[in-house]
C-alpha cells in the first residue's frame, strides 16, 4: 500500500501475513479521510485501532501527528508492522505499537487522543460498544474526532451520551462516520 500524503507520500508499506485477514483501507477512502483531517493533524495525537499493517497510523504521522499509537490483535503481524512504522522515525515520530484485543486495550488505556480511527473487520458486531467505551472512558479529547469505517448494512447511531455525528462519507458499500465530543453549554449565557 502507498502512503497518500504528507512527509512520506509515495512510500510503500508491506502487508503482513497472519491469522486474521488484512483488509487494507481502500486507497480512495484513506486518501479522502486524510484530505479531510490531514491539515489538522500537526502536533496532534492519533490512535489507530484494528491497525492491520499500520498504514493508517503511518499516514497520520506523515501528515504531522506527533503522538501516534496503534493497536492490532494479531501478534503474528508484529514483525511487519514494526518494519512499516520504522519509516516515521526518519522525522522523529515513534509510533507506539500494542498487540492485543482492542477491547482490552481500551479497558487499559489511560491516554486520550485528538483523533481515533477504528477499522474493525466487517463481520465485527460490537462497533457501537466500542464507540460507547471510548466515550464513557473519555479516550477522545474534547473537540476530538472519532472515525469509524463500517459496512452500510450495519448502521451506527448518530450520537451517544457524549459524542455526536458531525460528518459521514460513503465509499461504495462502506461508510466512515466522523464523531466529535458534544459541547458543554455555557450556563452563563
Amino acid at each position: 500500500m502507498r502512503i497518500t500524503g504528507g512527509k512520506l507520500k509515495g512510500r510503500l508499506t508491506r502487508t503482513p501475513y497472519g491469522k486474521m485477514a488484512i483488509r487494507p483501507a481502500m486507497d480512495r477512502m484513506r486518501e479522502s479521510i486524510f484530505d479531510i483531517i490531514g491539515p489538522f493533524l500537526e502536533g496532534k495525537s492519533f490512535l489507530d485501532l484494528f491497525s492491520g499493517s499500520g498504514t493508517i497510523a503511518i499516514e497520520a504521522a506523515s501528515h504531522g501527528a506527533d503522538k501516534v499509537t496503534l493497536c492490532e490483535m494479531d501478534k503474528s503481524k508484529a514483525k511487519t508492522v514494526f518494519e512499516n512504522v520504522a519509516m516515521t522515525e526518519e522525522f522523529g515520530v515513534r509510533i507506539k505499537c500494542h498487540f492485543m484485543a482492542v477491547e482490552l486495550f481500551l479497558k487499559r488505556c489511560k491516554d486520550s487522543f485528538d483523533y481515533i480511527f477504528l477499522d474493525p473487520p466487517f463481520p465485527y458486531k460490537f462497533r457501537k460498544d466500542l464507540i460507547e467505551t471510548i466515550d464513557r472512558r473519555g479516550l477522545l479529547k474534547e473537540n476530538g474526532t472519532l472515525l469509524i469505517h463500517f459496512p452500510a448494512e450495519d448502521p451506527l447511531p448518530e450520537e451517544t451520551e457524549g459524542l455526536v455525528l458531525k460528518d459521514k462519507r460513503i465509499y461504495g458499500r462502506s461508510i466512515v462516520h466522523f464523531y466529535t465530543t458534544k459541547q458543554k453549554l455555557d450556563k452563563s449565557e
